[in-house]
């Protein structure tokens, strides 16, 4: 027997005697408090997600949210460097029109014709040099051929000022010879 004034010493309680009652549910004779329930994994007992795991406890988080609606002159300032993005390529226009096409429709409408002057300068710039290749090796042509690239290039920087310039002044621009990819 133990005397009650002494102190419990730490470490395990002995398992119960046999025969002798069990405690009922919810309490442990040892002293420990039972292990809470298992949650299924990826759930919290709070419906969200626990660290580590998509959502990380918050809902909707790591979803794409749609930015904030541009302003006018916000709107008309992207319209205008999707235009002007074009005189270094096609990426600038690209990348303008993916991101802000859902925030200003403006945006949207010029970026798509950026975009698709863009897809057919490329188209234009490979047939170029292609006919440049060609024509090469014959004297006069050759020359005729070697200019075509450049004049291809010249009219992309060309119709991208002017597009830019258009959609600064508030208009809207088309360029004149273009394929509607992207509709």
């Amino acid at each position: 027997m133990t005397d009650p004034n002494t102190p419990p010493q730490d470490g395990p309680a002995s398992p119960p005697p046999a025969g002798a009652p069990t405690p009922p549910p919810g309490q442990n004779p040892g002293g420990y408090a039972p292990p809470p329930p298992q949650q299924p994994y990826g759930q919290q007992p709070n419906g969200q997600q626990p660290y580590g795991q998509p959502g990380y406890g918050q809902p909707g988080y790591g979803q794409p949210q749609p930015g904030a609606a541009l302003t006018p002159d916000q709107d008309k300032q992207w319209a205008m460097f999707a235009h002007l993005g074009g005189i270094v390529g096609f990426l600038p226009a690209l990348i303008i029109w993916l991101v802000f096409k859902d925030r200003g429709p403006r945006t949207n409408v010029e970026g798509k014709e950026a975009l698709n002057w863009q897809i057919t300068f490329t188209i234009a710039l490979i047939v170029a040099y292609i006919v440049y290749a060609i024509f090469l090796f014959i004297p006069f042509l050759g020359f005729i051929g070697g200019l075509l690239p450049f004049a291809v290039w010249v009219a992309n920087i060309v119709f991208s000022i002017l597009g830019a310039v258009r959609v600064n002044a508030g208009g809207s621009y088309r360029y004149p010879v273009t394929f509607r990819f992207i509709s």
